[in-house]
Order: structure tokens, then sequence, then C-alpha cells
């Protein structure tokens, strides 16, 4: 089966719907969501998104807090544009129809998080992405020219390498024509020829054993750009949430948000002690590669299989008001937050680097887009502040929705792509061999390549990686495809190339700390 679009759109999160909502009125758009439409990294945000609104913040404000988050590695340019574009950002949201909190005078009530210096973080309780997630979904579902395919894989994007020509890295002016999808129910792998492609595909968390991305985040995206000979950057500053719920068993681990430090929750060692103070002057509102550096510290000294979140000083009526979903969270493993200190480990988060893009999201592939976390924009250096990942997903899936719009009449279907060609291949009856290959990735990922590294875990990362590589590539071109494989192969690519970049990187930067090349905090 083919199907031609105008926008074809991977990924159904805010950078994904919000891209497509702008396009909808220029073109058909196809959006693709790899699970249920509303399963998306997007859904899960708790804290918010962060912008100027009042007085005493403003502007700069925003930009030194982000730039001094990024350990000074991000794009100034980049920030000053996110950050003043922001407002208006927010304002769409509403319009879309998200529901921010306000007080009793009517004004938006403002959170702060780690690494910020005024309260700016706009949130709906600590549900926030969800609200947002809705609010799209609903917008998308009346809109005419947008067609959703759920439970559908991106298994490639379609570039002229699929009409026989040979492309590298050096090949100038490699274009994007649309990609193949699989529908697992089938097992049929469909060519859609696209004028402009988004990838909106999210995150890379689950190459780690424990993360707080939903099970769909492998990278997807990323792996699918560098198979195809795009630039991909910054690979090595994958961000670990602080504070994730201890928890053994669940997954993914449940999110405890940034927020409810802002809100004056403390971490605490097991025995009650406060220890932030120890490591930066900022105590438990640190940036976040600070805080969960020191939070695996404090659990190597101690032997502690966690520390603790402290919120029983806090006021009993306002603390569940505001964190209703984490208070339930809690109550449904027994424990009474107003009470009982939170049990907190980090776990994988956020990848920082990603697909390179221009300040209109434009990959270095012809007709192709990126954005969300899937991208690497300038924007978060090297450690991403606190509630501006959502804030970045809007502003260059906005920016990119003008460039398409501008070019899409100007660009032809390729009609001459060949379907997908699956012959000599056969269905995979043991998945162990998968499951197996899996677990030993996010083994090594999280042994090797987790908060604190050194040139010799990378090196024997790199090592064992190579393996579970050879021997995927084998079963790959040997299968009928599924997800699963298909999962594992996108998971050993973005982990080849973090170990990559962390092998090359010669210094202790944000989110990549070596005992090689220490330094003090910022």
């Amino acid at each position: 089966m083919r199907k031609k679009v105008d926008f074809l759109v991977l990924g159904s999160g805010i950078a994904g719907l919000s891209y497509a909502l702008k396009v909808a009125d220029y073109g058909k758009v196809l959006v693709i969501a790899k699970g249920k439409l509303d399963e998306t990294a997007t859904r899960y945000a708790q804290g918010g998104i962060a912008a100027v609104t009042y007085n005493p913040d403003n502007f700069e404000k925003h930009i030194r807090d982000t730039i001094d988050a990024g350990d000074k590695l991000s794009d100034d340019d980049i920030v000053k544009m996110t950050i003043y574009e922001a407002p208006e950002r927010i304002r769409e949201l509403v319009h879309w129809g998200v529901r921010f909190d306000r007080n009793t005078d009517g004004l938006y009530e403002l959170g702060r998080e780690g690494g910020h210096s005024e309260k700016r973080v706009l949130h709906h309780k600590d549900r926030t992405g969800f609200e947002i997630q809705q609010a799209l979904l609903n917008a998308s579902r009346m809109h005419p020219n947008i067609e959703v395919a759920e439970g559908h894989f991106s298994v490639d994007i379609i570039t002229q390498h699929h009409l026989g020509m040979k492309v590298t890295r050096r090949t100038p002016e490699v274009t994007c024509y649309g990609a193949y999808i699989l529908n697992p129910e089938q097992r049929k792998v469909y060519t859609v020829l696209a004028r402009c492609t988004m990838l909106a595909t999210g995150g890379a968390g689950n190459i780690y054993s424990s993360t707080t991305n939903p099970l769909i985040n492998t990278g997807d995206g990323v792996a699918m750009l560098y198979r195809a000979k795009g630039a991909v950057e910054k690979m090595e500053f994958v961000q670990f949430h602080p504070t994730s719920l201890y928890n053994p068993g669940e997954t993914p681990s449940f999110l405890i948000t940034e927020a409810l430090r802002g809100f004056g929750a403390i971490l605490r060692s097991k025995k009650g002690e406060a220890f932030m103070e120890n490591y930066d002057k900022r105590g438990s509102l640190a940036p976040r590669d600070i805080v969960a550096r020191a939070i695996d510290n404090e659990m190597k000294i101690s032997g502690d299989d966690h520390v603790c979140l402290d919120c029983t000083h806090l006021n009993k009526n306002e603390l569940i008001n505001h964190f209703p979903g984490i208070y339930a969270k809690c109550m449904s493993i027994n424990i009474d937050i107003t009470k009982e200190m939170i049990p907190v480990v980090p776990a994988a988060h956020y990848m920082v680097g990603g697909i390179r893009v221009d300040e209109y999201a434009r990959t270095s592939i012809q007709n192709l887009f990126a954005s969300g976390e899937t991208a690497s924009t300038g924007l978060h250096g090297a450690n991403r502040l606190a509630s501006n990942s959502l804030l970045e997903s809007l502003v260059f899936s906005h920016r990119a929705s003008l460039k398409a719009i501008e070019k899409v009449r100007k660009v032809k279907l390729k009609e001459e792509i060949p379907d997908w060609d699956d012959k000599g291949t056969t269905l995979n009856e043991e998945m162990v061999l998968i499951t197996q290959s899996t677990k030993e990735l996010q083994s090594i990922m999280s042994n090797y390549v987790g908060i604190v590294r050194s040139d010799l875990r990378l090196k024997r990362a790199f090592d064992r990686l190579r393996i579970i590589y050879n021997e995927t590539e084998d079963l790959y071109e040997k299968s009928v495809l599924s997800v699963e494989i298909c999962e594992l192969r996108n998971m050993i690519n973005v982990a080849y190339l973090v170990i990559k970049m962390a092998m090359q990187r010669k210094e202790s930067r944000g989110l990549h700390y070596s005992i090689d090349y220490p330094k003090e905090n910022r």
C-alpha cells in the first residue's frame, strides 16, 4: 500500500501535534503515533512550561538561567530567540484550550524549579503535560486535514538510498521523500510519500534500565536520521532526573517533579540529614546535573539504595492541592507524603543531544525537520534547564511550520520510490534473542554510561555493544519486521552514539561527568 500526503509527522506529542495544527490549513497531514495517540512523553511531563510572564522576572534572567544551567555550551542566539518567543507560544496553547493554574486574582500561578532565579513555570497541578496533550489532541481531531494512524511504527525515512544511489555523510543534498511505516497488526510495511516530513519521535530513555520515559521512547528518530546519514550531535549529554520514585520493579519509574522542590521540599539522606548544601549553595534547587551527581555520590558513600525527599514540613492542604497526582501515587504504595519522606533515586529522563537542527528546525537532510526531544537545537547546551523542553518544542515546531508551509508546494512527490522488500525473511519465533539483548544493552548503559563515567567504563561499554550490534543486524536482515526488533536496533544505534560522543569529550561538562577529567561544580 502507498499513501501520499503533503506533511508527514512522526510523533504525536507536543512537538508533532503543534506542528501538525499549524501546517494543516496548507495541505493533507498524516500523524504517525507509535502507540496510542496520547502515549507520549509530553503526557507525563508534570512540572510545567517555563516562560517570562510577570515582574520581577524578565527575559534577561531567563536567558542567563538557561545558559548557566547549560554549563555555557548553549547557543546564545538560540537561547535568546526561544525565550523571547515564549509568551506568544503560551498564548497559542491557551487558545488551543490549555488551562494553566491561576490564583484568586486571575493571574497565572507560577512555580519555580531548579536553576531558575524566579518563579516562571506555568503549570496545571502536577499534570501539565497531560493537560497540554489533551488540548492538542482535541484540536487535532477537529481539523479535517489531519489524519492519525495509531499503533504504527516508523521504520526508516526514505532518501536517494532507496533508489539505489550510494549515500554517505558527505553526499550533498540528501533528500527525504517520506518514510516506511510498519503496521504491526498486519505485519506489513507501507510506503508513505510526503513533501515535508517532521521527526517528533521523542527521547531514548529506555536505553537505560531505569527511566521515567514511557516504553515507546527508544530513540527512533535519532536512529532513523543517523542511518540516513544525517547529522547528530551532543549525544553524550543524557539528563538523569534526580528524583524518580524509588519503587523497585515499576517500569517506567514514576517521576517526582522538580516543582515539588520548588514548593519547598528538601532532599535528605535516609537518616534525615539534608546534604545538598554540601554540594551547591542553591541546595535542593541546584541544576539537575549537580543534584543527580550529588545523590549518586551520597548513595555510594552510604551504601543506601535511595535518598529521600521531605515534604512533611509543608502545609498539608496546599501540598495535596498542588500535587494531587504525586500524593495519590505515593498513597497507592502506602506512603503519606504529608507524614513520611518520599524515597527517590535518579533515573534516565531526557536526551539533551540529538538530531542537529537550525533555528527553523531544519535537519541536514532536505525536506526533513525535527523538533522536541529528538532534536538538538542548541538551547540546552550541556544540561537542560527544568521546564524548558515543552517550550523548546513549541518554538521550534512553530518555526518549522513556517518553512514547511513556504516550501510544500515547491516539492514534488517522488513517485518512483520502491515499496518495502522483505523477500527472503522469516518470522522470528525466538523473542528471547531480542529481549535478552535489550536487557544486556540497558545493563551496559546503566553500569558504564550513567551519571558518572570513566574512559575505562566507556571503552568496555563500546566493546560489549559491538557484539550486540553485530548479532542484532544479522537477526534484522533475516527477520520479518516487528516493532521489537526495530526498537532494539534503534536503541543500539542511539547507545552507540552516546558512548562514541562521550569517549570523544575529554572533559567533564554538564551532564557528562568523567572521573578522568574531574572539575569543580559550577
